[in-house]
């Protein structure tokens, strides 16, 4: 058995992630969905009851999974829910003309298999309106499951449950190693994938170097920074491509102060 290949599994690199979850029973629904596909971390961002994990139609709907409630943590915001990840997906029916690459969950769930440098979070909105933009902004891909385009409304445990799935056989098929799981690969070495706390950071920091240089309204800033982040979301950054950035940004802020003096 190739320990190495168990501790850098999917089930032990993947994340789902409930935002301004509001009913109990998804939540329990959930912590079901999860830990029948073989994963165990689930986190919630502010749930609407801070209670939710010890209700009773949480625990009921947990049906044999209450000890995924147990070890769920409960964050503030999703910067916390997402720490240490360096890949991130949101789930939404509803396209957003800035939001970063759509892909089908069976295409997420293969990259994030593959790729063992990568520690993934799958995020999931609210019940009444979904994620907000400038969540679905912070992630690398958005996640659109194929449904009926008449009736494509899929309840939030369901939808959980359709991506642990799509995870779950993508995981097993990279550990068998079956072909099938094959992703294309077009470059030889690959660095460290930078983290979103780092892309985050990166963003911030060439923002400001774009005002500095009147390239950026701060009064008018339109979609600039929007298109920004679709256009690195399909890059897949890496550690020192963001410290690349983010040196240009200061030579920049440096260059630029020089001159004003």
């Amino acid at each position: 058995m190739n320990l190495t290949k168990i501790n850098t599994s999917l089930f032990n690199r993947l994340r789902f992630v409930l935002v301004d979850t509001s009913s109990p029973g998804n939540v329990g629904a959930a912590a079901r969905a999860i830990k029948t596909m073989g994963f165990s971390e689930l986190v919630l961002v502010n749930p609407r009851y801070p209670d939710v994990l010890q209700r009773e139609e949480a625990i009921a709907l947990a049906s044999g999974a209450q000890d995924i409630l147990a070890s769920a943590r409960i964050v503030e915001t999703v910067e916390q829910a997402l720490d240490g990840c360096n890949f991130a997906a949101a789930l939404s029916a509803r396209l957003r003309e800035f939001s970063p690459p759509v892909s089908a969950p069976r295409a997420v769930a293969i990259q994030l298999a593959k790729d063992a440098s990568l520690t993934g979070a799958i995020l999931f909105g609210s019940e009444r309106y979904g994620l907000p933009n400038e969540i679905v902004e912070k992630c690398n891909v958005l996640i659109n499951i194929p449904a009926n385009p008449d009736y494509s409304s899929l309840n939030l445990s369901q939808a959980v449950q359709v991506l642990a799935y799509e995870c779950r056989v993508a995981a097993s098929l990279e550990q068998s190693g079956d072909a099938s799981a094959e992703i294309n690969n077009e470059i030889g070495f690959h660095g460290d994938t930078a983290n979103l706390v780092e892309i985050e950071g990166m963003f911030a920091h060439l923002e400001k170097a774009l005002i500095e240089i009147d390239f950026l309204d701060p009064a008018h800033p339109k979609k600039l920074m929007p298109r920004l982040k679709r256009l690195f979301s399909r890059a897949r950054l890496e550690t020192e491509e963001v410290n690349i950035l983010r040196g240009i940004a200061s030579q920049i802020l440096t260059k630029r102060r020089r001159l004003d003096r």
